[in-house]
Order: structure tokens, then sequence, then C-alpha cells
């Protein structure tokens, strides 16, 4: 099957398994694991938000199907930290295997904290108005993953010391997620990643320093992400999954809505 020929769903679900392979990773600690039907993913410290799990690809079996898969997830974690998270693309379950996964998913301890709609766009339309000069910056050196660490923590209310610890060490920095962070002014403002998988490039951990917040430079960075990357691959789509407050931005650029996940965290 051609890339282009692949679902939305599957396009962003694939990408969204690449990018978070990276917390696996991140430390000596972590790792990557391939289960039957899915993937878990441990950072190697006891924060359930970087311990993630995910299936890979849609079930085969129905609901006993996905009854399996999770019970092997939940055993792989259960050796490493009660703290950990599930994310679903909602549309490789039909609607009986949905509420069935939801109700299984609450036994095993996981409740649902949030449902980020899964976008996709052909192409990026221009900016509705000028946008902030910024001078982006790859990701390569101590400097800068410091500085990418330090805006993901003030930006998604991670600990400070655990955003240094995933963010910091360079064999973060050596898989398919790559890390950009827009500076103006001589001061970081705004960070971004991006992951290419098979013609599609998923943008993530877009963020803005509170206090550059609604200036636009969060729109910058991420366009001349998006544009520093496709001089160098071939980039059929472009991917993404959406807070609430980027929503309305992505729809002006031209993503639409695709699919949608359910993150479930441990309680």
């Amino acid at each position: 099957m051609t890339d282009h020929l692949v679902p939305p769903h599957l396009a962003i679900d694939e990408n969204l398994r690449t990018a978070m392979r990276f917390f696996g990773e991140a430390t000596e600690a972590g790792e990557v694991v391939a289960l039957p039907g899915s993937v878990a993913i441990y950072c190697g410290i006891n924060y359930g938000v970087f311990n993630i799990s995910l299936l890979d690809g849609p079930l085969t079996g129905g609901a006993d199907s996905f009854d399996y898969r999770m019970g092997q997830i939940a055993a792989y974690f259960k050796e490493r930290t009660n703290n950990w998270s599930f994310w679903l693309c909602e549309d490789l379950l039909n609607r009986p295997e949905q509420r069935h996964a939801d109700q299984l998913l609450h036994r095993l301890g996981l409740r649902a904290i949030s449902h980020p709609p899964g976008m996709i766009a052909t192409q990026i339309l221009p900016p509705l108005k000028p946008l902030p000069a910024v001078e982006l910056r790859a990701v390569t050196n101590v400097q800068t993953r410091q500085a990418f660490g330090d805006l993901t923590a003030l930006c998604f209310e991670i600990p400070m010391g655990i955003a240094q610890r995933v963010y910091v060490p360079e064999q973060a920095w050596h898989g398919a997620y790559k890390g950009y962070v827009a500076y103006a002014n001589g001061q970081p403002v705004s960070m971004v990643a991006s992951v290419v998988t098979a013609g599609t490039l998923g943008i993530y951990s877009l963020g803005t320093h509170p206090n550059f917040r609604r200036k636009g430079y969060g729109e910058a960075a991420m366009r001349a992400t998006i544009d520093a990357v496709t001089r160098a691959a071939k980039i059929e789509r472009f991917v993404l999954q959406s807070t609430d407050a980027g929503h309305a931005i992505y729809r002006r650029m031209g993503f639409r809505d695709a699919t949608r996940f359910t993150v479930y965290l441990t309680k």
C-alpha cells in the first residue's frame, strides 16, 4: 500500500508511535518493547506521562484481542512502575469495542485525561497576518537541549527535574524525534519537535514561554520547522495532535480533524 492510500488515522497513529519512542530512548534506564499488537515505552522514571503504551495497528480479534493486548501492557508496567499511560486512536476500534475498551481500562486503574483530535493537512496555508521573526536552532548541543527541556517544563507543567532528565541527555536526540528552539532577540521563546515517517511530517511538543504567548511565536516556530524539514525531505502530508488552545490556529493553517485519541493515565 503506497503512502497516499494509507487512511489518515493510520498515518497519524504510526507517526505518533514513532514519536513516542523518544521517551524510551532518552535515558539509560528507558526502553521500547514490542508486545503482541502493541508497544510499551518506559522512560526509566516513575512518571506516568512519559511511560506510554499504544496499540500497534487495528484490532484483529475484536474485544478479546484488545483484552489480551492490554493484559500484556499491564503486566509489562507492573514490573517497572505503577505510573503509566495509554494512548488510544479511537478509529482503531469500532463503537462496541470502544465502549468495552473504556470499561476495561477503568478496571485496570486508568482514567481518561484528554481527548486530543488527530489532525492532518496536505498543504500549509499562508499566515493571515505577519508573524514575529524568530531564529530557529536545531537541538544539537547542551544549550539547545537545556532550552528545550526548560521550555517543556514551563509550557506543559512538567516538573523541571523530570524534564531535564528526559530532554537534556545527548542520547535522547539520536532517533527520529528532532527538536527545535525558536529564539527572539537571543532568548528562547518557543520549542517544537518533528518526526518524519513515510512522507508524513508530524509536529509535536509545540509550546511557547508564558511571557511570549499570544504574539505568534508558536506559529512562527512551527512554520520555520516545517520549512526546514521540507527542504530536506519529500513530505506529502502533515499531522499532529491538537490541544484546545491550538485547534483554531491549526485549522487556519490548513489542518482538519481526521481522528481522535483518548489519553488514559493511571489513577
